[in-house]
């Protein structure tokens, strides 16, 4: 209790130099909210894409209807296969002509064979899981063929992987910079509290008794700051929805860990950063 109020009373005693960490803490993770909120939607459009990967397998003309229903079971039985549907003839020349409206007329009854369309649970959607599964249905006997747009599926892998990448090295590198910001005005709080702190070393106090105020305080700060860049991403995003694109913003686990974030880096600062001091004093 006595460390929280030497810590409050700090925030008191120092009010402009108090917000000037907060300020900087806010801007330096509001900062890093946002770019985590251009990975966050750049990630769900890439998983969008991927939902659609689809394998087609042809049904040769003249096949028993029981025959292709107990592979639509088998297939379906598949830990890789999310679902698995029978599309007759009918169906696949009504829903080309509603896909290719200008070649409607070009569509004859019976120009298109049947098809089982396969879509394939999320993680498992990477080329080689693809070309195993298509590799399994092409077993069939009565499968005279299997589409999967196979260059397409790895093109699609090779991006996403890019992206996660450069988008982890960029995190790493905004979360660094942020850290070295924060804990730079830290420690000006710090300094700007030598001479207590040496006061309170010559009275005895221990390191463990001077520095837990600090800790507390830039906790305090790292919280704050956290919650002021999470109103300002949020605005961010709201703002872009409505005059740019559609975009979609952190859920509550995702929100929680920014503010924890937010203390980490405050406590971490304080802590390098009077430590720092005491070794000096």
């Amino acid at each position: 209790m006595l460390a929280l109020r030497e810590a409050l009373t700090a925030f008191r005693r120092a009010p402009v130099l108090s917000l000037l960490s907060i300020t900087t803490i806010a801007f330096s993770l509001f900062a890093f909210g946002l770019f985590g909120l251009v990975a966050l939607n750049i990630r769900e459009a890439l998983q969008q894409v991927e939902d659609r990967v689809e394998i087609r397998a042809y049904v040769a003309e003249g096949t028993p209807i029981e025959a292709v229903s107990a592979a639509l079971g088998d297939i379906g039985a598949f830990p890789e296969v999310g679902r698995v549907e029978y599309v007759s003839p009918e169906q696949a020349l009504q829903k080309a002509r509603q896909e290719l409206g200008e070649f409607q007329d070009v569509f004859e009854s019976g120009f298109l064979p049947a098809s089982m369309e396969i879509r394939l649970k999320r993680g498992f959607q990477d080329p080689p899981t693809v070309k195993a599964v298509a590799a399994r249905v092409q077993s069939y006997q009565f499968v005279d063929d299997v589409r999967y747009g196979q260059e397409w599926v790895e093109k699609l892998h090779r991006i996403r992987t890019i992206a996660t990448v450069v988008g982890l090295s960029l995190g790493l590198v905004f979360a660094a910079v942020a850290t070295i910001i924060i804990g730079t005005t830290i420690r000006m709080t710090v300094l700007a509290r030598s001479r207590e702190i040496s006061i309170m070393r010559l009275v005895g106090a221990t390191d463990s008794f001077v520095r837990l105020p600090f800790l507390i305080e830039g906790f305090l700060k790292g919280v704050m700051g956290g919650a002021a860049a999470l109103l300002l991403t949020w605005v961010a995003n709201r703002l872009i929805s409505r005059f740019v694109i559609e975009t979609s913003f952190f859920d509550g686990s995702l929100a929680l860990m920014g503010l924890l974030f937010g203390a980490l880096i405050g406590l971490i600062g304080s802590a390098v950063s009077v430590g720092r001091h005491l070794r000096q004093v």
